[in-house]
């Protein structure tokens, strides 16, 4: 017996652990920034599917960027995550290109999080270089422009 799950549809009960499981995954980059996001709130799993019969748990994910050093990482985080489940026993982890992901698959609380932190080193960077808001000069924490 087999069954997908995907972001809106965790009905199987076996999809819905492994989604619950890869929570613990935290994404690296957002690890980086300080917002320590897991993979599901990141948007970053796309699809799961477990075949009860065989124990095979197949995890379709998003990258963040085509240039993404991270897969190794991904792959063992997943495995370990997954591995413990009954019943599955072995995990396929598929990517994607990195070009389908964009910030509207975030979780409504993640993309405040990650607001919230972004906001923060513009902050600190404006009062770092002395500047009261008083110029016109504007630098964009996501672009650097």
């Amino acid at each position: 017996m087999s069954a997908s799950t995907d972001p809106t549809d965790a009905t199987d009960p076996i999809e819905e652990r492994a989604r619950d499981a890869l929570r613990d995954v935290v994404d690296p980059c957002s690890a980086a920034t300080g917002s320590n996001l897991n993979i599901v709130e990141m948007g970053l799993v796309k699809a799961i599917e477990v075949d009860s019969d065989d124990g095979r748990a197949h995890v379709e994910m998003r990258l963040t960027t085509p240039m993404c050093h991270m897969i190794g990482y991904f792959i063992d985080q997943v495995e370990d995550r997954l591995t413990g489940l009954e019943p599955v026993e072995r995990v396929e982890l598929d990517t994607d290109d990195g070009m389908e992901w964009s910030e509207e698959l975030m979780s409504e609380a993640a993309r405040a999080k990650r607001r919230d932190v972004l906001d923060g080193y513009e902050e600190r960077y404006r009062e770092e270089l002395g500047d009261d808001g008083s110029t016109d000069r504007s630098v964009d924490v996501e672009t650097g422009d």
